[in-house]
């Protein structure tokens, strides 16, 4: 029996969704020291100690939860192309979808792609349990990923100073 609740890699039709390596933060440091990748999630650009040390975070995760993001390969090129998969940090209401690209893949669909699969897988390993993604309000492009798989707009709440929406996924 593995000591996660979830696979370790799945795949969709582009992507495949794995655990993260250590050569991985670069591809994330891309992601992380964007300022319009950041500014609805962390507020600011990370240096590149900070990216290796969240993405050192979503690895780590796996270990305490049982379960966590995954790294989304490019099945044809290899590369890595950012992060979706379940997250539950300590202070957020309840389990989500979060889903990450880098600059360089974003607008291909990349987003949308892997939040279906880990609905699925989700929907699998916890039925009865639909997972949210917890969006900052003005975070556009992530409402309309949440839109285009399916979840619809359940509460708005204020969270780390800002107003959050709490998208639900649909049950499977």
């Amino acid at each position: 029996m593995s000591q996660f609740e979830i696979p370790t890699r799945i795949e969709s039709d582009r992507l495949i969704l794995r655990q993260f390596r250590e050569d991985d933060w670069r591809g994330m440091h891309a992601h992380y020291s964007n300022p319009e990748c950041t500014r609805h999630t962390l507020g600011r650009v990370l240096s590149e100690g900070e990216s290796w040390r969240l993405t050192a975070t979503l690895a780590g995760h796996w270990l305490l939860r049982g379960y966590g993001p995954y790294a989304l390969e490019d099945k044809a090129s290899g590369v890595m192309v950012g992060t979706a998969g379940l997250w539950y940090p300590a202070d957020f209401p309840e389990r989500e979808i979060k889903w990450a690209l880098l600059p360089e893949f974003q607008g291909r669909g990349y987003a949308s792609e892997a939040a279906r699969a880990v609905q699925a897988m989700a929907a699998a390993a916890y039925p009865g349990q639909p997972p949210i993604s917890f969006i900052h309000r003005d975070n556009q492009a992530s409402i309309r990923v949440a839109v285009a798989v399916g979840a619809g707009l359940e509460n708005e709440v204020d969270f780390r100073g800002g107003r959050f929406r709490i998208y639900r996924h649909p049950a499977g």
